[in-house]
């Protein structure tokens, strides 16, 4: 799995409605958060970025869909998915 981190897709499921006191519905992000990941460098700082959202998304109950759909997404990208290394999966 070597460049996981490097190669995550953005977190973005595509949904991009951010009526949540300025989050998307999908994904949990602010708009400034979803232009800041495509700049994140390094395996720390995007992991540290998918464990934020992660905790975000399971507070709102939105974390399993999201899951799901980002999966998704890694696959038809053919990316490996790095929810695999945060669930203990990988």
């Amino acid at each position: 799995m070597a460049g996981l981190w490097r190669k995550a897709p953005s977190p973005c499921i595509g949904v991009c409605k951010f009526r949540d006191a300025g989050h998307c519905v999908g994904c949990r992000m602010t708009r400034p958060e979803k232009k800041r990941f495509k700049r994140l460098e390094g395996k720390a700082k995007k992991r540290a970025f998918f464990v934020e959202l992660s905790e975000r998304l399971q507070q709102a109950g939105r974390y399993a869909y999201w899951a799901r759909m980002y999966r998704r997404r890694c696959e038809k990208k053919d990316r490996p998915c790095p929810l695999d290394k945060l669930e203990g999966r990988g």
